[in-house]
């Protein structure tokens, strides 16, 4: 079922290589040549995406675990990824799979029609394309996409969001939601520790939020010494209060030492605080904190009259105070999100799934 899938977004170079032209990298390959993300591979003079149908993860994980807070709150969702990244993070959290050579590492095979019905047997309303960077497996979550939406399924994409214009509007087109990475707020940042540039990022950022219905909420991952000061954070709030609006959620995560970022601390509930401080300062209305216990980073609060709306405990909500017409149970002002009459059960799990082996 796994096979090498003849890629879109490339072109031949004219001396025997081919560029890929999905992502801001533009990897230059020569016949057997791999990309930056390893997904991506010449092959007699033709692209293929080398890991479609091949599955390294999936589980029925809680919503708010993507992280999306305003989007079906309390249901679960149907998470899938592969292997590969076209990033190069010395901080990544998940680089097992991101950072993985080995194909081995796909332990499962799924054509887009077992997602898709995988996620209604399982009694979920959505499916993400997460855990390693859905970009750099475009085509299948594409197709896993439409087979959803078939169904009556909604498409959530958590990605860093690098990715080139013709691919970018083509991916987007086929989800409902998206967490996109803004990992810092300077090239500096982006070209030492991920080995990326800041500048497409943000177009990707402006393109979603202007250009498309996609749900979108933003993750930024705190690093002390790195990304933490009060003039980035300041910075990075005020553009996106700009740029795409104080309607658009913000979720600090807190930093643990991991791959090849072992050296810096992990990152203090206080550092967190004052990001969400900074940021609600700047003008954003839906301030969130991640990986740490905080009552008030969890909560989801009225940017009208300040009444707690949404009270979270881990994945879990306590409360749920949001009418039926998606506004405020207090003041009547509405609430920026999707969100159904009631909010799902679904709670603090996490549920492996199985499709068929890999080798079967």
């Amino acid at each position: 079922m796994m096979s090498d899938y003849p890629a879109r977004y490339w072109h031949s170079t004219g001396d025997g290589r081919l560029q890929c032209d999905l992502c801001p990298r533009n990897c230059i390959l020569s016949e057997g040549q791999r990309g930056v993300c390893f997904a991506r591979m010449n092959s007699g003079n033709r692209m293929l995406l080398t890991t479609y149908g091949g599955i390294s993860s999936a589980c029925v994980d809680p919503i708010e675990k993507k992280p999306l807070n305003h989007f079906y709150p309390g249901t679960g969702i149907l998470s899938i990824g592969t292997i590969g990244c076209n990033l190069a993070c010395r901080f990544c959290q998940n680089s097992g799979i991101s950072r993985a050579r080995d194909m081995q590492l796909l332990q499962s095979q799924a054509t887009p029609d077992m997602i898709a019905h995988g996620a209604v047997q399982l009694g979920c309303i959505s499916v993400a394309f997460t855990y390693n960077d859905p970009v750099i497996f475009a085509e299948y979550a594409m197709d896993a996409a439409d087979a959803s939406h078939a169904l009556g399924l909604r498409t959530v994409a958590v990605t860093a969001g690098y990715i080139n214009a013709a691919a970018r509007r083509d991916f987007f087109s086929r989800m409902d939601a998206a967490n996109i990475d803004l990992k810092a707020f300077t090239d500096e940042f982006y070209v030492k520790l991920t080995g990326t540039h800041l500048q497409p990022v943000l177009d990707t950022l402006r393109y979603v939020k202007r250009e498309t219905a996609v749900w979108l909420e933003i993750t930024t991952l705190v690093i002390p010494g790195w990304n933490d000061s009060d003039a980035e954070l300041t910075a990075l709030a005020e553009w996106i209060c700009r740029e795409l609006g104080p309607d658009v959620p913000i979720h600090f995560s807190a930093f643990t030492p991991s791959h090849r970022l072992t050296d810096v601390p992990a990152t203090p509930v206080a550092t967190l605080l004052r990001a969400r401080d900074i940021a609600l300062r700047a003008g954003l209305h839906y301030v969130y904190t991640g990986n740490v216990d905080h009552s008030d980073g969890a909560t989801t609060f009225c940017p009208a009259c300040k009444t707690p709306l949404i009270m979270r405990d881990s994945f879990q909500i306590r409360e749920y105070r949001i009418t039926i017409t998606g506004n405020c149970s207090h003041c009547g002002a509405t609430i920026a999100g999707r969100f159904d009459p009631k909010p799902g059960d679904f709670g603090n799990q996490r549920i492996p799934i199985s499709f068929r082996p890999a080798n079967s």
